[in-house]
């Protein structure tokens, strides 16, 4: 089953990183299976340093931030307890681990990894079509630059129903700030090449 969630990394000159990501994971979670491309940071940051965090999260405005890139100011962190890394503080649960394998063979890396320690803060909120909505949005806006931005434009405008009649304000925030990077990137690509 692939679960939708958030995943820091350390960089190797100690910053952190935070991206969504949908790894597969068994019932138990005992382990994962992330598939990061080869050009995504958290590859690189996990073949450098072979540890990070799982984490499940019900802060969709967090994830479509950590969909668009670098999330400034940073969320509330905290030291993980069994590996070089960090926690987010608002995050439902997380599931420390450690990388057991690295495939970087095809276009896709697939890295297997245990989990070596994991806890919980707080109740996940509940299923809300608003919050699927915005997750599914955040999926398309980091597809921008491979699939047809008629096609994810709409899409948009489906999600866009969604959030409207059943989000609050922070799926509103966050969808409005998912579509703002499509209106960009539909009047990026629509300017005439520059020599």
């Amino acid at each position: 089953m692939i679960l939708e969630g958030i995943v820091t990394t350390i960089a190797p000159e100690g910053t952190l990183n935070i991206a969504p990501m949908g790894p597969m994971v068994d019932e138990r979670m005992e382990r994962i299976v992330l598939r990061p491309f080869h050009t995504a940071d958290t590859y690189r940051n996990l073949k450098a340093h072979g540890e990070g965090v799982l984490h499940v999260t019900d802060d969709v405005l967090l994830l479509a931030k950590a969909a668009l890139g670098p999330v400034e100011p940073l969320p509330d962190v905290e030291r993980a307890a069994r590996i070089l890394g960090y926690r987010l503080v608002a995050a439902c649960r997380w599931h420390e681990f450690v990388v057991r394998t690295i495939d970087d063979r095809q276009e896709r890396v697939t890295i297997e990894a245990d989990v070596v320690h994991s806890g919980r803060r707080r109740d996940f909120f509940g299923f809300n079509r608003a919050k699927h909505a915005v997750l599914e949005a955040a999926i398309l806006a980091t597809r921008t630059a491979f699939l047809p931005l008629d096609e994810i434009a709409a899409d948009f405008r489906k999600l866009a129903v969604i959030v409207h009649k059943t989000g609050g304000p922070q799926e509103h925030a966050a969808f409005a700030l998912l579509e703002e990077h499509l209106r960009q990137c539909i009047e990026q690509r629509a300017k005439p090449n520059q020599p």
